[in-house]
């Protein structure tokens, strides 16, 4: 096959990787990709690292069943749990997510951030290395219980959402926080929600940009950019309600259900 024509292959637990996905196709709009919403065994956040990683596991092979010739893992739990068995198991190029307290770090004032993220995330391994890398900041950790359940069931904007958020980041404002980065690729879609809630100081953090920088530089590296003018193919699948996955992407696409 050939590679540059070949599409970026992206998954998440669900619908949230597609604010990766919307920052990839931005970024190379003539890279044909294609998008898996395991949204059946959201959220990943509640299991087990092996749990996660046999999930993740089959989410490649779908993906490369479907010519993917890069893997972009867009989901914060998969990546601090799975990625390096990934790495081992598959011949293709992986890229993973995750919380952007670099660049939090940067920002930072008061040398106080929040980090917003699944139990998954916080108690990885992976990330309690990397919060060990800054120890002139206070960094505050907070699992954002439930959030992923209801961004999936389209409830953005409710109540329940609200008082969740506001429980969540309270004690963070107390504390004198300035940067809240957000360590879950479903979490970018409460943007609006938090601008509301947060002072207009706080800086509000995420990895999509980043991990598009990244993909572009991997596929330069392989020489594997498509080269095409035409506007890239994007297809999404998913494996529960196919209307969920569309209403989160804002526009007309097709998304094809499939059961694995």
């Amino acid at each position: 096959m050939n590679k540059h024509t070949q599409p970026i292959g992206i998954f998440d637990s669900g619908i949230g990787g597609t604010s990766v996905w919307k920052e990839i196709h931005a970024l190379l709009p003539h890279e044909n990709t294609i998008y898996l919403a395991d949204s059946k065994n959201a959220p990943y956040g509640i299991k087990t690292k092996e749990e996660i990683t046999a999930l993740s596991c089959k989410n490649v092979e779908f993906l490369l069943d479907k010519g993917a010739k890069i893997i972009v893992v867009a989901c914060n739990t998969a990546t601090m749990n799975a990625i390096e068995t990934l790495r081992a198991t598959f011949d293709v190029p992986f890229i993973g997510m995750e919380p952007a307290i670099k660049p939090a770090v940067a920002l930072t004032k008061t040398k106080t951030i929040g980090v917003l993220a699944t139990k998954g995330t916080l108690t990885s391994t992976k990330y309690m290395e990397h919060e060990h890398y800054y120890p002139e900041v206070h960094i505050m950790d907070q699992i954002g219980y439930n959030l992923v359940q209801l961004i999936e069931e389209g409830k953005l904007d409710s109540e329940e959402m609200t008082q969740l958020l506001k429980e969540y980041t309270q004690p963070m404002l107390d504390q004198n926080m300035d940067c809240l980065v957000l360590g879950c690729t479903h979490y970018p879609y409460l943007r609006p929600q938090l601008q509301r809630l947060l002072p207009a100081h706080v800086h509000i953090i995420d990895s999509g940009a980043a991990v598009a920088k990244q993909t572009k530089k991997i596929l330069e590296e392989n020489n594997w950019l498509n080269t095409a003018a035409t506007p890239g193919l994007c297809m999404f699948h998913t494996n529960s309600d196919a209307a969920v996955l569309k209403h989160i992407l804002g526009f007309d696409k097709e998304v094809y259900q499939t059961s694995f």
